[in-house]
């Protein structure tokens, strides 16, 4: 005898929500043991003075979008086709104010 649609239901719900449950309760006791890591990678960016935030390492124009130009998704053609999928993932920039376009 197969089980009714609603029991099957009923049962995958209770499934992903202590799936969902055990998964909170690790994260939050991960965090009280990674607090010196964390504390070990601020100091090594303030000693090696990083600044710039890299979102994704494939392509320049999508590592970080404060600092690209206009065009420079289209560098090879203007028609080519997107090369990195991180380029679908990144919305464009909004124009800059008083920013002449290239």
């Amino acid at each position: 005898m197969t089980p009714r649609k609603s029991v099957l239901f009923i049962r995958v719900t209770a499934f992903l929500s202590f799936t969902l449950a055990g998964l909170l309760i690790h994260a939050r006791h991960k965090v009280g043991s990674a607090s010196p890591i964390v504390a070990a990678n601020a100091l090594l960016v303030r000693q090696l003075q990083l600044t710039d935030l890299c979102v994704f390492t494939e392509a320049s124009y999508t590592r970080n979008p404060a600092v690209t130009g206009t065009a420079s998704a289209f560098q090879d053609s203007p028609l080519a086709l997107e090369h990195f999928p991180s380029g679908a993932l990144m919305q464009p920039s909004p124009p800059r104010v008083g920013a002449s376009r290239d």
